[in-house]
């Protein structure tokens, strides 16, 4: 039987690779090779599933606050248009409503760009991002 514990566990294990769980898998497919070993030993299929799912629940929940901790998953990380929002550039192709055209550079470098009061801004004008509507910064001419 010791074999069949064994097969699940490497069935476990690549599920764990196709479909990440953050562990939650992995750690059955352990349950599953401690409960293989202890096949060796005990032949009784009751008992074996019983020390599996004891095995299984013990290392999830074991474990589970040291895999989020080196897990952790970093959901407000500033993305590069998020970081240029209230930072000042400067106009480098007019900003025209009318067309949709126009193009600024924000530390070095170059964003498409739109007026939020719907305003014709000039080459070399300095400007504010107010935010970032999809690829565009929305921005307003910067008040001294």
């Amino acid at each position: 039987m010791w074999q069949v514990w064994l097969i699940l566990a490497g069935i476990f294990v690549i599920f764990e690779m196709v479909i990440p769980t953050d562990f939650l898998i992995f750690w059955v497919g352990m349950g599953a090779i401690v409960t293989a070993i202890c096949s060796l030993f005990i032949d009784n299929i009751a008992i074996q599933i019983t020390i599996f799912c004891i095995s299984s629940s013990l290392l999830i929940f074991c474990t589970k606050p040291f895999t989020k901790r080196v897990l952790k998953n970093n959901v407000d990380m500033a993305t590069n248009a998020k970081s240029i929002i209230g930072k000042v550039g400067i106009v480098i192709s007019d900003i025209d409503p009318i067309t949709g055209k126009g193009q600024i550079k924000v530390e070095n470098e170059v964003w498409s760009a739109k007026t939020d009061n719907q305003q014709k801004i000039l080459k070399d004008t300095q400007v504010t991002v107010n935010s970032i509507e999809g690829v565009k910064a929305i921005v307003s001419i910067k008040n001294d």
